[in-house]
């Protein structure tokens, strides 16, 4: 066999070889995508592993986190309108469209305050599932929750980006969301329009009730206010909570107001609150306190939850160290100022009835 051949059958032997190699590597990739997949999915997949374990009991109270960060969010959600008022906006249901104008997209709303990046979280720690429940001893009861700090609870309106900084003392020519509500209200006339005289009656109203900015700007902080103001002296007119001859814990979704209320005497309240968000909304019927717990931990969100009434699995009243006026419902609790959460606290008893109606506005 000559040098020429020799290369031939050389060339013949190694083609298999090669072929052979393509397809190992071939193979390799393949798996290796399978298992970058596989590990990728493994990462991705939520835990199903051991339960988190029970809340312990402490005998010490966490500081209170710092007053609600202000910042650009949505507008705050607000109580919606009266019976017999409009859904928010400026048109009524039998107003005329306007012509052929050009459609605007409204401003969004944030809080009238720069923004604060020391402040703490704006959501509470309310929890999904029910808590362990177990009796608290003697000690654990006596501590009292600890106050919230200077200013948690100041009203803040939501008004545009652009009237953030507007000067003190100055007055908005702009519509807020609530107008027609706040014109009928201040007996103003009802057009949805804002005038000078509009703002300055708006504004005399903001600062006689603490609101800043007070700029005249109809916002959902400043309807808030006249709707729990217009409840006081009867918060059941419309005998939308039942009368029983028991104790009854009254839960308003739309006006986002509770009381407590023996037959058809109020007894506690009404207060303001904040309930559920869209997604995590607060059950609506006929529940029970079934547990209190006047120091509870949050093994979720690691936070407290001062004087926690547990009514519907892991939904209950509880306080929160900020307003409740936020773009933001809870995770499905009934959230009150610290005051007010102590007063409930004493206004109520396990076993307790619960009644929750309505809807907050965009659940």
């Amino acid at each position: 066999m000559n040098p020429g051949q020799i290369r031939q059958k050389s060339q013949k032997d190694q083609k298999p070889q090669k072929a052979q190699q393509a397809q190992k590597w071939q193979k390799i990739g393949a798996c290796g995508l399978v298992l970058a997949a596989t590990l990728a999915l493994g990462a991705a997949a939520p835990s199903t592993g051991v339960p988190l374990p029970p809340p312990p009991r402490r005998l010490a109270v966490p500081a209170p986190p710092a007053p609600p960060a202000p910042g650009t969010l949505a507008p705050g959600d607000p109580a919606p309108p009266a019976p017999g008022d409009p859904a928010p906006g400026n048109a009524t249901p039998g107003d005329p469209a306007p012509g052929n104008a050009t459609p605007t997209i409204p401003e969004v709303l944030v809080r009238g305050e720069a923004l604060d990046s020391q402040a703490g979280p704006l959501d509470t720690p309310d929890q999904a599932l029910p808590p362990l429940v177990y009796q608290p001893s003697a000690a654990e009861d006596r501590l009292e929750p600890v106050a919230a700090p200077e200013g948690a609870y100041r009203l803040v309106e939501y008004v545009p980006q652009s009237e953030v900084a507007a000067k003190p003392g100055s007055c908005t020519a702009k519509a807020g969301p609530y107008q027609k509500q706040v014109e009928r209200w201040l007996g103003l006339t009802v057009d949805g329009r804002q005038s000078a005289a509009d703002c300055a009656e708006v504004r005399k109203f903001q600062q006689a009730q603490g609101i800043s900015p007070a700029i005249g700007f109809a916002g959902p902080v400043t309807w808030s206010r006249m709707q729990f103001l217009s409840a006081r002296k009867n918060p059941n007119a419309a005998h939308e909570c039942p009368a029983k001859a028991q104790r009854v814990a009254c839960v308003d979704l739309a006006r986002q107001l509770m009381w407590v209320q023996t037959g058809k005497k109020v007894t506690f309240g009404p207060v303001p609150i904040r309930s559920g968000r869209a997604s995590l909304p607060t059950r609506g019927g006929w529940h029970k306190v079934y547990w209190r717990h006047k120091n509870h931990w949050s093994t979720i969100y690691h936070q407290s939850m001062p004087y926690a009434q547990f009514f519907d699995g892991g939904q209950a009243f509880h306080a929160v160290y900020h307003s409740v006026y936020t773009s933001v419902g809870s995770h499905g609790c009934v959230n009150l100022g610290v005051d007010d959460a102590r007063k409930l606290w004493d206004a109520l008893r396990q076993g307790d009835a619960v009644y929750v109606w309505g809807h907050r506005e965009g659940t």
